[in-house]
């Protein structure tokens, strides 16, 4: 399996309604507009997708959907993490038996393990499936950072061990990924405003938050950035990347998903909803996130 290109980090759509039930309808439009916006996969129940929020019911069930929303139009790598190993291990195989690609694991959040807690735990949630599985690295949410010679140690126990997402918010820890392991290990970025740095040192493209509003806009640099040795693309990638800066920063004014739901509510979408412990956006907020689109639709790009 190639992985590599946009996957676009979907929201889970809920209803405004008592209890907040999932707005199925919603979610396979959303999943319609990225596979028509020419995205290379999907990543259901990862933190854009609100997974702590979801019950082991609705984790299940949102994976299940995606899954034959997509099935063979876009790639899909199901967010199966969980601080517990055990919990880990029934959601990665139940994404197995449910038809996904890949499956991503988060570094475990709040415990804190050690490096080598760390790699037993990715160890041991591989082995448990067949399926190529994505670390997801992102030490300002788990308070743990997966380092590049951990991250060795687990390919080398678990060989469909086959990509990282770095969401560390540093080019340098993808460039010594890339530089110490090469081939063996895809890096693609977990920060929108970084993807075209790290594809610059070796990245193979990004899981986004901003594709879930510009699912075209974002996998054309991407796209532009893989097919870099065609003379023009990698100038013209810069580009397109640039005029997407004030709005992959808007998407990150107030705590993730929140601007990107407020974004697709602008356009009629999918209700302005989210599960607490998280709040809808602020006035303050929602006024950035809407001025960004709007200056980026009158020639950002």
């Amino acid at each position: 399996m190639r992985l590599e290109g946009t996957y676009t980090a979907i929201v889970t759509p809920f209803r405004d309604a008592p209890g907040q039930p999932i707005d199925w309808d919603a979610l396979d439009a959303l999943v319609d507009a990225q596979i028509a916006g020419g995205i290379t996969g999907l990543v259901p129940c990862g933190t854009t997708g609100e997974s702590p929020t979801l019950s082991h019911e609705e984790h299940g069930k949102v994976i299940e959907r995606t899954i034959a929303r997509a099935k063979g139009k876009a790639q899909v790598v199901a967010g199966a993490g969980s601080n517990s190993t055990r919990e880990a291990i029934e959601m990665a195989q139940h994404a197995e038996r449910a038809g996904a690609d890949a499956v991503m694991i988060v570094v475990p959040y709040y415990n804190r393990p050690t490096q080598d807690g760390l790699a037993t735990h990715f160890v041991t949630v591989a082995r448990s499936v067949k399926l190529p599985v994505v670390v997801y690295n992102i030490p300002g949410r788990t308070g743990s950072d997966l380092l590049p010679e951990t991250l060795a140690r687990i390919a080398e126990a678990a060989p469909n061990v086959v990509c990282t997402k770095e969401a560390t918010g540093n080019v340098l820890h993808a460039q010594k990924i890339v530089q110490t392991m090469g081939s063996r290990m895809t890096v693609l970025s977990g920060d929108d405003a970084l993807t075209l740095p790290m594809m610059a040192v070796g990245a193979r493209g990004v899981i986004s938050v901003t594709s879930n509003v510009l699912p075209a806009e974002v996998a054309r640099v991407t796209r532009l950035a893989l097919e870099g040795a065609v003379p023009g693309n990698w100038d013209e990638a810069r580009r397109a990347h640039l005029a997407l800066l004030p709005v992959h920063e808007a998407m990150f004014v107030e705590a993730n998903p929140s601007p990107a739901k407020a974004a697709l509510a602008m356009r009629g979408v999918m209700k302005d909803v989210v599960r607490g412990p998280l709040a809808p956006c602020s006035e303050g907020a929602r006024k950035a996130v809407a001025a960004a689109l709007e200056a980026y639709g009158k020639g950002g790009r």
